[in-house]
């Protein structure tokens, strides 16, 4: 096992994960998700992305679609900071996703600086020419603020935002995190929502599973999924476009499962051709009074002017919400540009409750 010496004492080893794919957590593992969610309370106030070990563990496993690493930072005996660093294999695995979680007491000492010139050796080794980072931002005192270059939104320039400019990162987009939380007012009201909705949607019905994805939508899924690289806002990150056919979809469930998540895909289908045109992804990992993720929605740009993303939205919360009573609330995320769907999602009830930074840094 390689390990990397640190300032202050510190050390950079790699995680190891069970050899054996249906193996449980082991000691190590469960120390890192306990860091790991830690480092984002620490830096979110919140603990709507906290993961136990056995969600987290089969996210940590390289597949065909992504090339995983992990290390973790070692003081004093104890587990201090968590560096994932995700290579997407589409495009020719030139664009990956890294982070360094370190907790607030082990800060300005130089760790992350130590740790980010090895992960950038790392990612240039296997080929990476374009290192991402999304950060959430939050005013530390920060005196003044990033605009994003899209325009729209900007981020405070607090102790993460001024490590990554230091580094060589440029703020590309600024992401709105917002929440709906559920009353029995919310419930009457979606049922209005898409009502009308469907109303001007009369080509269209609305189809609705469970993961695994039938046999049946396995290619309409997996097209849907693939517009999502495509047509979703993503400024200048140069996010790389994905291939998606029936094995990725079967792949992608499959990551679902053994996380323990449940989740319902609700779609519309052109009644005329049977396509599938848009869709909206609900997903919960953990008991049922947990939150609940709003993660893809997408609707097909010939298919646009519809009321589509609304009527996919709508059907698919009240459909959740019988399944999921107590489940309180609904997390999304959304680029400050995407207008449309930020208007869906304000109109339904969602409201802000912080900003990411989507940043990026050229390697080549």
């Amino acid at each position: 096992m390689t390990t990397v010496s640190l300032p202050a004492g510190a050390t950079l080893r790699p995680l190891e994960l069970p050899a054996r794919a249906d193996a449980g957590p082991t000691t190590l593992v469960r120390e890192y998700a306990a860091v790991r969610n830690a480092s984002l309370r620490e830096a979110t106030g919140r603990d709507d992305d906290a993961q136990t070990a056995e969600s987290l563990l089969p996210m940590l496993r390289s597949d065909a679609d992504m090339n995983r690493r992990q290390w973790y930072i070692e003081s004093g005996g104890a587990i201090v900071g968590c560096v994932p660093l995700n290579i997407f294999q589409d495009e020719g695995a030139a664009i990956a996703i890294g982070t360094i979680a370190l907790l607030r007491p082990h800060w300005n000492q130089g760790i992350g600086t130590a740790v980010l010139a090895f992960v950038e050796q790392q990612a240039r080794a296997a080929g990476v020419r374009r290192l991402l980072s999304f950060n959430e931002h939050h005013s530390d005192g920060a005196l003044d603020s990033i605009p994003s270059p899209t325009g729209l939104g900007s981020v405070p320039r607090d102790h993460s935002a001024r490590f990554l400019e230091r580094h060589g990162f440029h703020l590309e987009q600024v992401v709105r995190a917002s929440a709906l939380v559920w009353s029995d007012e919310t419930a009457a009201f979606l049922e209005g929502l898409q009502s009308d909705a469907q109303s001007h949607a009369e080509d269209y019905r609305v189809v609705q599973w469970m993961l695994p994805t039938p046999e049946e939508h396995l290619d309409g899924y997996a097209w849907l999924k693939s517009r999502m690289s495509t047509d979703a806002p993503d400024a200048e990150l140069g996010m790389p476009i994905e291939t998606w056919d029936a094995d990725r979809v079967r792949r992608h469930d499959a990551r679902y499962a053994a996380r323990g998540a449940r989740v319902q895909v609700t779609a519309a289908e052109h009644i005329a051709t049977g396509e599938l045109c848009a869709f909206n992804e609900l997903a919960i990992v953990g008991d049922d009074s947990a939150k609940t993720d709003q993660e893809d929605t997408l609707v097909l740009a010939d298919h646009r002017g519809h009321r589509l993303g609304m009527l996919v939205k709508t059907a698919g919360l009240r459909t959740w919400r019988a399944q999921h009573p107590l489940s309180g609330r609904v997390v999304t995320y959304n680029a400050e540009e995407n207008r449309p769907m930020l208007s869906i999602n304000e109109a339904i009830g969602f409201t802000p409750v912080a900003y990411e930074g989507a940043w990026r840094k050229d390697l080549a």
